[in-house]
């Protein structure tokens, strides 16, 4: 952080922080447009510790090189060129709630449940709560969604999932407790956000959003099946699909990592699912994401596999964790015990939604292939009988990361733009009665800006 120091120091001048709840801004009246009004007010029921920040502009442009985000969580994830707004004022508040697991080292809190909310001055009535991909914390969508929602005035609330890093695995007592304290740690974060926003503005969000991109797309699909109740509407950008009886990672990474070590053909990665014409990913997924993913979920649901190889910790080196266990090559999810497919079977999704959603899937996506994935998820939903609540767009050459599209930008296109344009499109859905374009496939635009625009009919 030492070279954006000066920038830090210009911020710094300008904030007023509270520790644990104790303001020192004097309060204002509700529903004022004053910078911070309100910030006396704003508590978050249940947190164990809260600091509370009156800043000259909440969005990344800002904030980058400062305690109040991680470029590092987010770096990766959008192509170079993005464009996002900026220059949003008003109230950022960081903390944790209680949780007896310390995987998460930021701030130098070394404890989990951390969370991050946002409240713009001139709040527009609604409420983004999101959840982080992967395995990485709380500040990992702000420069893909924070900064994009807080411009249109949305208050904004993220959070580490209760668990995170690549030994993840290791919290809870039994498999699939940490997965399902995702569940529990975004619903409370939701009820939590919209109880700040009552404090701070007045008055209750009108409108609350869930959205999420990989894992969080995946929290997005189980809040809506799950807690309809809290939310109107959400975004589903290729969602993780966890199904008991597949599919699920462990139904197609296994091959990928046997492909990998040289025991499965080029037939075999796409009888799994990988799509025809992803091949040229294929060696960048090989070195970062197959291997470590996974070993990682497998000893989440399945930590008896293979005691020598528990997951990434049983590597010191990054080479060694981001590389597979040998076991992994034979692993047989269909012939696993009963006792496995239960653990799955407790975080498993259903397709049946309670409020509109819209979801978008890349068809070349190499970590989460779209034809085991998002494309079953839309008919699991038409089977429950909610089709009529669901739009699913496929994004013609996307795939799981934008970065991917500065590498190969003949090849591939940003999802990013696609994903703001749908999140538009559902809140004119939920709000005006719009309904938004048919499901159906994006093409990739022969010209024109596709790293920040993009139509979806």
């Amino acid at each position: 952080m030492t070279r954006f120091r000066t920038a830090a120091i210009v911020l710094a001048a300008a904030l007023a922080v509270t520790t644990g709840g104790a303001a020192t801004a004097a309060d204002t009246a509700p529903g004022e447009a004053r910078h911070c009004a309100g910030q006396a007010r704003a508590a978050v029921p249940g947190a164990a510790l809260q600091t509370t920040a009156c800043l000259p502009d909440l969005t990344t442009a800002a904030l980058v090189g400062t305690r109040y985000t991680d470029q590092a969580d987010w770096a990766s994830l959008s192509a170079k060129g993005t464009k996002n707004p900026s220059g949003v004022p008003g109230i950022q508040i960081d903390g944790y709630f209680p949780d007896d697991s310390v995987l998460n080292t930021t701030h130098g809190w070394n404890h989990d449940s951390q969370f991050v909310i946002r409240l713009p001055d001139r709040w527009n009535g609604k409420l983004v709560v999101t959840g982080a991909p992967g395995t990485r914390k709380q500040y990992a969508l702000d420069h893909l969604i924070s900064d994009h929602v807080l411009a249109q005035g949305y208050a904004f609330a993220s959070h580490d999932k209760g668990n995170n890093g690549v030994d993840f695995y290791t919290d809870g007592k039994r498999p699939g407790d940490a997965v399902a304290e995702w569940h529990e740690l975004t619903t409370r974060l939701t009820r939590t956000a919209q109880q700040v926003a009552r404090r701070v503005y007045g008055q209750a969000p009108r409108r609350t959003y869930m959205t999420g991109i990989s894992n969080g797309g995946y929290l997005t699909r189980w809040q809506l099946e799950n807690h309809p109740e809290l939310y109107d509407g959400g975004v589903d950008w290729e969602g993780t699909l966890m199904t008991a009886e597949g599919p699920n990672p462990f139904t197609f990474l296994p091959t990928a990592v046997a492909y990998q070590a040289g025991r499965a053909t080029h037939q075999d990665m796409l009888d799994a699912g990988f799509a025809p014409g992803s091949e040229f990913l294929w060696p960048y997924h090989q070195s970062v994401y197959w291997g470590l993913t996974q070993k990682t979920y497998r000893a989440e649901f399945d930590p008896s596999y293979d005691l020598d190889c528990p997951g990434a910790s049983a590597g010191s080196t990054l080479e060694e964790i981001v590389a597979p266990c040998a076991s992994d090559a034979s692993y047989d999810y269909a012939q696993r015990p009963k006792s496995v497919h239960r653990a799955l079977d407790r975080i498993s999704l259903t397709g049946r939604i309670g409020k509109p959603m819209l979801t978008l899937h890349g068809t070349l996506d190499t970590l989460l292939p779209i034809s085991v994935d998002s494309d079953v998820y839309a008919g699991m939903v038409r089977a429950r009988g909610r089709g009529g609540m669901h739009r699913y767009y496929t994004i013609e050459a996307g795939t799981h990361v934008d970065s991917l599209y500065d590498a190969h930008p003949d090849r591939l296109r940003p999802i990013l733009p696609c994903y703001r344009t749908a999140f538009d499109a559902l809140t004119a859905w939920v709000e005006r009665g719009a309904a938004p374009p048919p499901s159906g496939t994006v093409s990739k635009p022969a010209t024109g800006d596709v790293v920040n625009s993009c139509a979806l009919r």
